[in-house]
C-alpha cells in the first residue's frame, strides 16, 4: 500500500476507524489519559484500564469539550480541547499506521454526528499534529457518511426510500435517502433526525430494561416506516451489535423488506469518500444533498461581453465549508448587489438585494469593487463586499460591507 486511505468516525463515546474498503477496523473508546507519573499519554481502553489503576487522569467526551471550547487540568497543567483531541486521533492513527508500516496518509475522511465551525477548524488545525499533508483530509457529517456507505452498495438496495437506525450510547437517530431521477443530475436527498425516544443502553443489562427498549423502537419504527416504500433498512450503533434484545422491532422492519446490520457504517461510509477522493473520476456522479451540502444555488445576473448570463456564485451539493467564491465587479448604474437563491423546489427561488450603503457615487462603470461568498453552515452564506477604486482615476475609498444572508 503506498498511502493509508482511511474513514475515521468520531464521537464521544467511541471512534471507529476503517482503512481502505473495510480490510481493517479498529474501535476504541473516545478518552485520553495521562499517567501521574510520567508525560506518557494512553487511548481506549488502555486508558480505563490506568485509570481504575489509579496511576492516570481521564478525560473523555472530547468532542464536546472542543465544541463548548472546555479545557481539563491534568496534574497542575491545563489543556484546551483541541490538545487532548490531537493526542487521542494520533494515537488512533498511529494504529493503522504500524499496522501497514507506512506514514504516509494519502487521504482522511473524518466524520462526525453534527459538524459545526468550532469542530471543523478543530480538526483542521488537529491536521498537522496527525501528519496528514493538507489537501488530504476531509470533514463530513454522519448523514454524508450515510449516503457514501449506502451508494457504495448495489444499486436494488437503494432503488427506493432508505431508512437507517442509529442506536448508540449517546443518542438514537433516524435517517432516511430518497433518489430524485428524472431531473438534469439524478439528485440523492438524505436527512438526520435525532429522536426523543432516546434510551441509554444500560437498560439492555435486564430483561424488563431490555423489553422497554424494545417497546420505545417498535413505536418509533411504526410512526417513521408507515406508508411508505422502502428498498431497505439499516442498523447502526452499539446498540444493534446485539438483536435478540429487540425481537418485535426486528419482526417489524423486517416484514416486507431487506435489513442490514452494519456497526462501522458511518467509518465505512467516510472510507469509501476518501477512496473516492485518491480517484480522477468521481464514482458518485449525483448532487448530494444533506447535512454539511448546500441545498440551494446561489448565482447573479451579469453582463459578460454585452451579454447577459448567470455567474454561479454557489451551487447546490457543495460542501458549506468548501463552498465560495470571490470575484470583482463593475457596476453600472445601481448601488445594490441582488442574489439569486434557487432552492431545489423552483417555487422557493427569492432573490436577496444588498444595498451597498456607504459606498461612494461616482461615474458610469467606475465603482469597482471585490465580492466575498463564503458559509457559516448549510442555511448562512456570508457576504463581503469592498470598493476597489478604478486605477488611477478614482482610489479606493476603503468602504466595505459584510452581511448575512439565510438561504
Amino acid at each position: 500500500m503506498d498511502g493509508l486511505i482511511l474513514g475515521l468516525d468520531l464521537c464521544d463515546a467511541y471512534t471507529q476507524v476503517v482503512c481502505g474498503q473495510g480490510d481493517k477496523s479498529w474501535t476504541l473508546p473516545t478518552v485520553v489519559c495521562k499517567k501521574k507519573t510520567e508525560d506518557l499519554w494512553l487511548v481506549g481502553e488502555a486508558a480505563y484500564a490506568s485509570a481504575l489503576a489509579g496511576d492516570g487522569v481521564i478525560v473523555d467526551k472530547l468532542v464536546k469539550l472542543v465544541k463548548k471550547d472546555g479545557t481539563a487540568t491534568i496534574g497542575g497543567v491545563k489543556y484546551g480541547g483541541m490538545q487532548l483531541l490531537s493526542r487521542f486521533l494520533m494515537q488512533v492513527l498511529e494504529l493503522a499506521r504500524k499496522e501497514y508500516g507506512t506514514d504516509h496518509v494519502e487521504r482522511l475522511v473524518i466524520t462526525a454526528a453534527k459538524v459545526d465551525q468550532r469542530l471543523l477548524a478543530c480538526l483542521f488545525k488537529c491536521r498537522e499534529y496527525l501528519g496528514v499533508a493538507e489537501g488530504n483530509m476531509s470533514v463530513i457529517s454522519h448523514t454524508e457518511s450515510f449516503m457514501y456507505y449506502v451508494l457504495s452498495q448495489k444499486r436494488e438496495v437503494w432503488n427506493n426510500q432508505i431508512g437507517m437506525f442509529d442506536l448508540s450510547p449517546d443518542s438514537l437517530c433516524y435517517y432516511e435517502m430518497k433518489v430524485l431521477r428524472g431531473m438534469r443530475r439524478t439528485t440523492v436527498l438524505a436527512e438526520r433526525e435525532e429522536l426523543e425516544e432516546s434510551f441509554s443502553l444500560d437498560i439492555l443489562k435486564t430483561p424488563a430494561g431490555a423489553r422497554l427498549a424494545d417497546r420505545i423502537l417498535c413505536s418509533c419504527g411504526s410512526r417513521l416506516l408507515q406508508k411508505k416504500a422502502f428498498s431497505s433498512i439499516f442498523l447502526t450503533g452499539k446498540g444493534f451489535e446485539e438483536q435478540e434484545w429487540a425481537k418485535e422491532f426486528m419482526k417489524l422492519v423486517c416484514a416486507r423488506r431487506r435489513v442490514f446490520v452494519e456497526s462501522a457504517l458511518f467509518a465505512l461510509g467516510a472510507a469509501y469518500r476518501a477512496a473516492d477522493l485518491t480517484r480522477e473520476k468521481t464514482g458518485y456522479p449525483y448532487v448530494c444533498i444533506c447535512e454539511g451540502r448546500l441545498d440551494s444555488s446561489v448565482t447573479m445576473k451579469v453582463l459578460h461581453k454585452d451579454q447577459e448570463n448567470q455567474l454561479v456564485l454557489a451551487e447546490a451539493g457543495e460542501s458549506w465549508h468548501e463552498a465560495g467564491k470571490e470575484v470583482e465587479l463593475i457596476l453600472d448604474k445601481q448601488d445594490y448587489l441582488e442574489f439569486i437563491i434557487t432552492a431545489m423546489d423552483p417555487k422557493k427561488k427569492k432573490a436577496v438585494r444588498l444595498v451597498l450603503e456607504g459606498f461612494p457615487k461616482r461615474a458610469e462603470k467606475t465603482l469597482r469593487v471585490l465580492l466575498k461568498i463564503g458559509f457559516l453552515d448549510e442555511r448562512t452564506m456570508t457576504v463581503m463586499v469592498r470598493d476597489q477604486g478604478f486605477g488611477d482615476f478614482f482610489p479606493s475609498t476603503g468602504a466595505s460591507i459584510r452581511q448575512e444572508v439565510m438561504i
